[in-house]
């Protein structure tokens, strides 16, 4: 197949969504084209690549439509793994290929970034971005067409953030006025959101699944069956992902996607994970399991967070495959992991549902209100992990300074002080079993 993809990143995010859905249209016929992947770090994964001719095993599973399913897929769409650290000219040689039509990256959160103090003459350049526009000032020598470029980085506007840093490293080099007309012409920087499950390398199973594929892999991978793919842009006339079953949404604005994961998934999370851990639930597949907590679950879903957000089949159908996704027996998803940073998740991910439904009710909606109350409480009583300042402020203060605190929660929340004591006051005498039955009561 023709080499028409340049891919950041080796890990296995990428593996089981790009590289999967290329496989799929080559297999159906629509694309005939490949992936070279350039490993993004020092110590990559270019030569298993490489050593395994591209080919690695991909299994997917979890709950669809009520049915717990699983397949694996032998992933044939990547051709070679190049490594800039040791083959720079080799990479720069990709731009020059004229069939190269697309670039997708997921560099982590922390790989979109502008650090001023590379060359052009450096092989490589240390941040992606730098990369990036050493390779795209290379095509633009060549006098060949621009890419379409895939950000699926896990910030808010990947695409135009990315277009931003080339742009400035294109002013440091002083590449020049057309190079810069020919960047934000030719080039279409896309910003996407990325919604699937990525579980990696099976530790643990890998020696049954090489019994049952006949093989060993290094490359091994899982990931749950649920995929969401939403781009700014339309490309599906040269990029048939739609076509090859692929769950595509192309439109011109990510945003409406991104606010219905923040609320439903993440806030389905964020509103949950207290009440689990403080009723001594580990992990979210066993909060599905126990029927109080499902209940608190479907109670905020379906009253407070659907009916807020707005009831369109596409937020229902998501909010459905939510629930299967939570409920996946081949996920471990623990809540101690889940509340990271709790206090910026609950800003993020509730409290605009929140707000939302006291404007449109005029009134306080007590399962979300009653799961910051279980937020305090465990920032209070056990060892959270936040920022030392957030959780010390919590741990030294009453209730009314807690919300008061305008730096925790971006404004001030002190209309609720009643209703979190009044929380706390069933917490501390009824258990916290019983209080969350008050709390959907």
């Amino acid at each position: 197949m023709t080499e028409r993809i340049i891919q950041f990143g080796s890990g296995g995010f990428l593996r089981s969504f790009a590289d999967v859905f290329v496989h799929q249209m080559n297999e159906k016929g629509l694309f005939n084209g490949s992936v070279v992947v350039v490993q993004p770090t020092p110590n990559g994964k270019a030569s298993l690549f490489n050593e395994q001719n591209g080919e690695f095993h991909q299994i997917l599973r979890g709950i669809e439509n009520g049915e717990v399913k699983a397949e694996c897929i032998k992933v044939k769409s990547i051709s070679r793994g190049v490594d800039p650290f040791t083959d720079y000219q080799g990479y720069l040689s990709l731009a020059r290929q004229p069939e190269m039509r697309f670039i997708i990256s997921n560099t982590t959160e922390a790989g979109i970034e502008y650090l001023g103090t590379e060359s052009l003459t450096d092989a490589p350049p240390k941040s992606f971005p730098a990369k990036l526009t050493a390779l795209l000032y290379e095509r633009f020598k060549a006098g060949l067409p621009g890419f379409v470029i895939l950000a699926c980085e896990l910030i808010d506007n990947n695409g135009k953030k990315l277009l931003e840093c080339v742009l400035k490293y294109a002013e440091l080099w002083n590449l020049g006025d057309d190079f810069i007309n020919w960047l934000k012409n030719d080039n279409h920087f896309c910003s996407t959101l990325v919604d699937r499950i990525c579980t990696g390398y099976p530790a643990d199973e890998a020696e049954k699944i090489f019994n049952d594929i006949g093989t060993t892999d290094k490359l091994l991978n899982t990931a749950e069956l649920f995929h969401l793919w939403v781009i700014e842009g339309d490309f599906e006339e040269e990029f048939p992902l739609k076509k090859a079953g692929v769950n595509v949404i192309w439109t011109n604005d990510v945003t409406p996607y991104k606010k219905m994961k923040v609320r439903i998934l993440n806030g389905a999370h964020t509103s949950l994970v207290f009440p689990s851990l403080l009723a001594g639930i580990e992990t979210v597949g066993d909060s599905l399991k126990d029927e109080l907590a499902k209940s608190f679950l479907d109670t905020c879903l379906s009253k407070y967070i659907m009916p807020t957000l707005g009831e369109t089949e596409e937020h229902k159908a998501f909010a459905s495959a939510v629930l299967e996704r939570f409920a996946n027996p081949y996920i471990k998803h623990l809540w101690k992991s889940i509340s990271l940073n709790s206090v910026s998740k609950y800003t993020a991910r509730v409290l605009p549902t929140v707000l939302d439904y006291i404007k449109a009710n005029n009134s306080l909606p007590k399962p979300l209100v009653f799961s910051l109350a279980c937020l305090i409480e465990y920032y209070k009583t056990c060892d959270p992990t936040d920022s030392e300042d957030a959780v010390a402020f919590i741990k030294q203060n009453d209730v009314s300074a807690i919300l008061s605190n305008s730096t925790l929660w971006g404004e001030n929340l002190g209309f609720m002080t009643e209703l979190i004591n009044d929380c706390l006051e069933k917490i501390h005498t009824l258990g916290i079993r019983e209080a969350i039955k008050w709390a959907i009561s």
